[in-house]
């Protein structure tokens, strides 16, 4: 009896062992941002990456090389998401009008997607990340569509961060395609126009089930959205740092929410803390 006592227990133990050794990372906000209380951190972060190319044309270098080493940063802010427990991040990878860049430069960027991807992907599974394309699929190479589809596969079971790569993405677009499949449901008699509201157009939207960002930050010190996330932006902060991409990292993401999280949130009306 007690040996088979002792055998219970063995097999419990090293059944604990194997849930630690798979259970997912758990978020630490409160040592790695122990000045921001966690009711003040934003629950979704959209980033503008900009100055890849201003980065290397600085240091003499190669436009494409910046791409590359923006990677390294993407890397560093995706991590420090997951481990303050944010619950989505959305990077404006390639926009509609990136296509009007110079053909080496796209064919770079395509490949790097693709490599980041495949390199990526058991990172993103061990750090309980779930990947989302937002984007036209449309365009895209066959060989960045196929490690898009095998990533989104891969993390589907993730808990942890959303991480939204939008890529081949314009807001106007996005919000074109919405009208027309809403357009098409009147049409065919499935929706009345006097049914149609907000939440039906946000429902439309390329990744409607994410929450809207809270907070928007842009690299390289430009004073414009680029037309991204124009629907999902209505009440989200700004935070415009002269910081170029490849210099962003982890404590460039941490500088952005210690200043949002110093500010006070209207949504159009009193700010009561100093009234």
């Amino acid at each position: 009896m007690e040996t088979a006592s002792k055998g219970g227990s063995v097999a419990r133990a090293a059944a604990e062992a194997m849930a630690a050794v798979s259970a997912p990372p758990q978020p630490t906000p409160q040592l790695r941002l122990p000045d921001v209380p966690l009711g003040r951190l934003p629950r979704s972060i959209a980033i503008i990456m900009d100055g890849n190319g201003r980065w290397a044309v600085e240091r003499g270098l190669p436009r494409v090389h910046g791409h590359k080493t923006g990677a390294q940063s993407v890397r560093a802010v995706v991590t420090e998401c997951a481990h303050l427990g944010i619950e989505a991040l959305t990077l404006y990878s390639f926009s509609i009008e990136n296509w009007k860049r110079p053909e080496d430069e796209v064919d770079f960027l395509m490949s790097l997607y693709e490599d980041y991807l495949i390199a990526e992907r058991q990172e993103m599974i061990d750090n309980n990340i779930r990947f989302i394309q937002c984007g036209r699929r449309s365009g895209l190479p066959s060989r960045v569509l196929s490690e898009l589809d095998r990533t989104i596969e891969a993390t589907r079971h993730c808990t942890g961060l959303k991480l939204v790569l939008a890529i081949n993405y314009g807001s106007r677009t996005e919000i074109t395609d919405a009208v027309r499949a809403i357009a098409s449901k009147v049409a065919r008699g499935d929706l009345r126009v006097e049914e149609i509201t907000e939440e039906t157009i946000r429902s439309h939207l390329y990744v409607p089930e994410l929450p809207d960002p809270d907070l928007l930050v842009r690299t390289a010190g430009e004073m414009r959205i680029s037309n991204y996330l124009l629907w999902q932006i209505s009440y989200a902060e700004l935070y415009v740092t002269k910081t170029l991409w490849p210099d962003f990292g982890a404590e460039g993401l941490r500088a952005a929410i210690r200043d949002y999280a110093g500010r006070h949130r209207r949504f159009g009306g009193v700010d009561q803390t100093n009234s």
